[in-house]
């Protein structure tokens, strides 16, 4: 019973992304080492802002039970790395828009998904007891994919020489939320006491929101062109 919920749950979470890559297209390219160097760059990023919230940025001391809004806040603001990332990505990537955002978000989720979720899926999912936890770390990660996938997009139209000045607008608004997307979730959570499986529906609700705003402006540009 115990390898049927290890196999349940590591089907929910990397399924999808082997799906994914298989119908973009990007097996057709070979990009797998594209999508490796973009999840290098990745894990080079999330270092660097490591050392820099080790730094700026220490561990909050206030009360129990009160949240560091200004601190939180900044500590969010510090994930506009992961725009820089993405970008450096796309740039070194020739090709067309749509096989640029997709090596970066493949390669970027995909390492957020083995350095984040791999070792408590692979330790805890073979547990004795089953935990539900397990399951909706799965389904996270899957809106991981689709969030990662609107934020790269954002980051290719937002650095497009071409981009209408209609456009810049809302695309800096997406960007934005797919910044402080966590940062809000935190909030939402903490000021509603919102339970687990509310605050994986607000996050999918929340990210297909941006993902279909993204895509709506990627079309549109698209075939402005």
């Amino acid at each position: 019973m115990t390898l049927f919920h290890f196999g349940n749950c590591f089907a929910l979470a990397y399924f999808p992304y082997f799906i994914t890559y298989k119908c973009s297209g990007l097996s057709e390219y070979n990009a797998f080492w594209r999508c490796v160097q973009a999840g290098a760059t990745y894990l080079c990023v999330q270092l660097c802002k490591m050392l820099f919230l080790a730094t700026f940025f220490p561990t909050w001391e206030g009360g129990a039970g009160v949240y560091d809004f200004v601190g939180e806040f900044m500590k969010a603001t510090v994930d506009l790395a992961d725009l820089l990332g993405l970008h450096l990505v796309m740039s070194r990537n020739a090709g067309k828009g749509e096989y640029k955002i997709m090596v970066a978000a493949m390669g970027w989720a995909t390492a957020e998904l083995i350095m984040s979720r791999c070792i408590p899926l692979w330790v805890g999912a073979r547990g004795i007891e089953f935990d539900w936890k397990y399951v909706q770390m799965s389904f996270d990660s899957n809106i991981s994919l689709v969030h990662y996938i609107a934020m790269a997009a954002g980051v290719w139209m937002f650095t497009r020489y071409d981009l209408p000045k209609s456009f810049r607008l809302p695309v800096t608004v997406l960007l934005g939320l797919c910044v402080y997307k966590a940062f809000l979730m935190e909030l939402f959570v903490h000021v509603f006491l919102l339970g687990s499986w509310t605050v994986l529906l607000v996050k999918a609700v929340l990210t297909g929101s941006i993902s279909l705003c993204s895509l709506f402006l990627f079309v549109t540009l698209v075939h402005s062109n």
